[in-house]
């Protein structure tokens, strides 16, 4: 999209089209003999016998379980990240204040916007910027964000996931804003997003593995997986965390489903969720589906 301050109109043209495009046609499996387009071929109208529009749907998202089904019956709405949850980035941050964003969220893609995420102008690439400038001030010269820009994506929310899958690979993009009728953005989906509703939860080389489930800070917080055992960790924090008015130790088992119980939702990225016995729960990796890390702050004990 360039310098073009009019980022949100350009992108309401751009959903408009791809809508079009997804409903007259949801996917093409025979250009493509990849491992998605032959996931997207096993089922086109061809193999099903009805369009891909007909397919039924859910109104619950996280409600489907993982399959192949999912790419038909599924759209980008399901499975988006909300605009209140996307972590984006202005046109005038600095050199410094954009690496502390790489580190702190552990994205390797950031939208840029202009003013507001509303009128989006790129997106800014980690490897591009560890390439042209890298964390410890390699590069000489000016910094300039707007020239490492990479063009973004924008989809309608309607849009099946499959139709959407098979649009990022053949564009090479990884990402996509979704747009909502006003032009405004009203999401955000990632190709890992759509994938794991086929195939489940993907866990790259920097999530940790089930043997630290938790590791104890120097300030004595806990950064904890959500998916750790609660019996175990109550053993590490010395306290009891079901033993508690509204809080059902038979029908939860993790870090994740205590939380969960606590707020009776998903809370978000960033939310602090407080413990009837004083512990705080901190969550600092989520999405619209399930919490992912937190930080566990016990009370802090009297001084004998």
């Amino acid at each position: 999209m360039g310098d073009n301050s009019d980022g949100s109109s350009s992108a309401a043209l751009s959903a408009q089209e791809d809508k079009k495009t997804a409903a007259a046609s949801p996917a093409d499996p025979s250009s493509n003999s990849s491992f998605f387009g032959r996931i997207i071929g096993a089922l086109s109208p061809t193999d099903t016998g009805e369009p891909l529009a007909e397919a039924p749907r859910s109104n619950a998202g996280p409600d489907f379980t993982h399959g192949v089904l999912n790419l038909r019956r599924m759209a980008v709405e399901d499975v988006m990240i909300p605009k209140a949850d996307i972590i984006s980035v202005p046109a005038t941050i600095t050199k410094d204040e954009l690496v502390q964003v790489f580190r702190d969220s552990g994205l390797t893609r950031l939208p840029v916007f202009e003013d507001t995420l509303d009128t989006p102008i790129g997106m800014a690439h980690l490897k591009d910027f560890a390439l042209g400038y890298g964390f410890n001030g390699g590069s000489k010269g000016r910094f300039a964000l707007r020239k490492m820009l990479r063009p973004l994506m924008f989809v309608p929310p309607s849009m099946p996931i499959g139709v959407l899958l098979a649009k990022m690979q053949a564009e090479r993009k990884h990402m996509a804003l979704v747009i909502d009728e006003y032009g405004g953005v009203d999401g955000l989906a990632t190709i890992e997003d759509l994938i794991e509703q086929v195939v489940g939860e993907i866990e790259d080389e920097h999530d940790a593995e089930d043997a630290a489930l938790w590791t104890q800070e120097p300030d004595d917080s806990y950064l904890a997986f959500a998916k750790a055992p609660l019996d175990e960790f109550e053993a590490e924090l010395g306290l009891s965390l079901t033993d508690v008015e509204d809080v059902d130790s038979e029908e939860i088992d993790t870090l994740g489903g205590l939380v969960f119980m606590l707020t009776g939702r998903v809370p978000v990225r960033g939310e602090v969720v407080k413990h009837p016995t004083g512990v705080e729960f901190d969550v600092i990796d989520a999405d619209p589906r399930r919490i992912k890390r937190l930080r566990v702050r016990p009370p802090k004990r009297s001084k004998a």
